[in-house]
């Protein structure tokens, strides 16, 4: 299990190549208050003891890709810098500190036992077949399974990932799939609260996962919250080896420059506008929506859809995958895996 050692968010930084300085933001009082402000390489290495010095330049040398770098510093105290990079000119991600990511046992993390996920499946509109699951809380409160209503539950988050990883490494194993992924949703307050880099790695190391097979959702109204708070940890799942998905695109502001900040690799379209399905300028939205992803290196699934007649359209205008009533309900993890190989 994690120990009292293991990392621990202690703020977020910020890479930009052009000006070749690292912004740090930590709180006030941290335990690494010292290392906020914006730095030069040559000048934050001063900071570090000796062996460490050299391994920030060689962390920032590319211009893609995830960035995880393990520092001590002169003091004696490890920390660790984990993210990615937007673009070719900025990175963000998480600064932590602490021991190296622990070694977590997932046999040794027990969820909840009033924790009763369900999966709905995700269908491929090219093949017809399943190509993912989402996981979806429910609550066992006796007599009823209902939506989790307190979510105030500080292990909601990881129960799911756990409950989640487990039974896509058992989906992939009986179906024989290796393809196949989960989704996941996260909150703001998810974010903010556990060390989920740490534990994401370890799910994926323990259960054989590969790279994006565990998708995490965040609404793009939860992330604007707190904003640069969320993409540093956005950054930091992604560097190690979580998909990532804008859950709900198409209400609220859909900002195009949070689009262009946040390094998703599929977007879901909210109900809202796939149940207006046929109207002239919802066709017309959908399809621009499906090619501004595809043009960004991202997936489009259509959520909500009720009409299996649907599919053929939704294909045509560009959605890669659907979810909905029409294909699926929400079901227990056994009935899940039945779907699956039937």
């Amino acid at each position: 299990m994690m120990s009292d050692q293991s990392t621990q968010p202690q703020g977020s930084w910020h890479w930009n190549a052009v000006s070749r300085h690292l912004l740090i933001e930590a709180p006030k009082g941290g335990d690494l208050s010292d290392l906020a402000g914006q730095w030069s390489i040559d000048a934050i290495e001063q900071m570090f003891e000796g062996l460490s010095r050299g391994r920030l330049a060689q962390a920032f040398s590319t211009s893609e890709g995830p960035v995880r770098c393990d520092l001590r510093l002169s003091s004696g105290a490890d920390i660790h810098l984990v993210g990615a990079f937007v673009g070719e000119e900025d990175a963000h991600g998480m600064l932590l500190a602490g021991n190296e990511f622990a070694d977590i046992d997932p046999s040794d993390l027990q969820p909840g036992p009033d924790l009763y996920p369900v999966f709905q499946p995700i269908i491929s509109l090219g093949s017809g077949r399943i190509a993912g699951f989402e996981a979806l809380a429910r609550w066992d409160d006796g007599e009823l399974r209902n939506p989790p209503s307190r979510y105030e539950d500080e292990a909601l988050a990881s129960n799911m990932l756990i409950r989640s990883a487990e039974t896509l490494s058992k989906m992939r194993e009986l179906s024989g799939r290796s393809d196949l992924f989960m989704h996941v949703n996260l909150t703001a307050r998810d974010l903010a609260r556990s060390t989920l880099p740490a534990l994401v790695e370890a799910l994926m190391q323990g259960y054989d996962l590969p790279e994006k097979a565990l998708r995490i959702e965040l609404t793009e109204q939860a992330a604007l919250r707190d904003e640069s708070h969320a993409l540093a940890a956005v950054m930091a799942l992604k560097a190690v080896g979580a998909g990532l998905v804008l859950d709900d695109f198409g209400t609220g502001h859909s900002s195009f420059a949070w689009l262009a900040d946040f390094p998703a690799d599929s977007l879901k379209v909210d109900h809202g506008l796939t149940r207006r399905l046929g109207q002239h300028r919802t066709d017309t939205i959908l399809g621009t929506l499906t090619l501004l992803a595809a043009r960004l290196d991202m997936t489009t699934t259509a959520e909500g859809v009720e009409h299996k007649d649907d599919a053929t359209k939704l294909r045509s205008l560009g959605f890669d995958y659907a979810q909905g009533f029409a294909f699926a309900r929400p079901m227990e993890e056994a009935a899940a895996l039945a779907f699956l190989t039937a």
